[in-house]
Parts: structure tokens; sequence; C-alpha cells
């Protein structure tokens, strides 16, 4: 099974949509909504705030379900922190900021980095990380 991919850009930066891995965290929507408005098709408008504006909120992502790539060469690449830091999110996943070597039940081990989000509920379909079900399954924290 292909994983669906769609790409948006302004000419500066391409910003990646895996829906197919979105928890619907909502924060991509809640905090720039002139660029990421679910109500509107497509769903991305590039034009609705700055590269840099775009790039700060597509690096909050916690399930990686956004990233980007800029046009131009010459731009350095982002720096990812060595220091590892977690987070519950309420009802949600836990997120772990960082880099990260993952090692999945088949043996094989995933490098992650920025954000990672793992499954709290138990009902992902794609364990250990979190891909949403959590909100159907109606997972409260105890």
């Amino acid at each position: 099974m292909s994983e669906t991919t769609k790409k948006y850009t302004n000419g500066e930066i391409t910003v990646i949509w895996k829906p197919d891995i979105c928890i619907h965290s909502r924060l991509c929507w809640t905090q720039l909504r002139e660029v990421f408005d679910p109500r509107n098709r497509p769903w991305v408008n590039m034009e609705g705030a700055t590269t840099e504006k775009i790039m700060e909120q597509v690096s909050r992502c916690p399930s990686g379900a956004l990233s980007y790539f800029l046009h131009e060469a010459e731009n350095p690449p982002e720096e990812i922190s060595s220091e590892t830091k977690i987070e519950v999110i309420p009802n949600g996943p836990l997120l772990v900021y960082g880099n990260l070597n993952v090692q999945l039940r088949d043996g094989n081990t995933e490098n992650r980095s920025k954000v990672t989000a793992f499954c709290r509920c138990g009902q992902s379909k794609n364990k250990p990380f979190c891909d949403g079900s959590h909100i159907g399954a109606g997972f409260e924290d105890a």
C-alpha cells in the first residue's frame, strides 16, 4: 500500500503533508489558520503567511505529517537539538523531541528527529507511533 503525499509550494518553500501519519493534533490550523484551514480545498494556502512563519508552524507538527524543504540550496540544514524532551499531551500521545533511534517490533530501527508522537491509548495501527486513533477511541488520561 502506498503512502499518500500532498505537496504545496509558494516558490520558496514546499510543504509536504502525509495524511496517513497525521494525528490531527490541530496545532497547524489553530495556530496558523491563514495557511492551514481544513474548511478550505486545498486546505493549505501557501500565500497566507511568510515562509518563515510557515517553517515555524510546520516544525511544531508532533507527528511529522507536515514537513518542508526550501528551494534555495544555499540555506543550511536546520540544527536539531541533541537534548531530548518528553511531553504528555492530555488525552493524546506522548511527544518526544530530539534525535531518536526507535527499534520496531520487526527488529528494524527507524531514525527520527525533531518530534515523534508515541501512542498511549493502545489503539494505533502504526505502533509504537500515534496515528490519531485516540480520538475515535475516546482515550482519556486516568
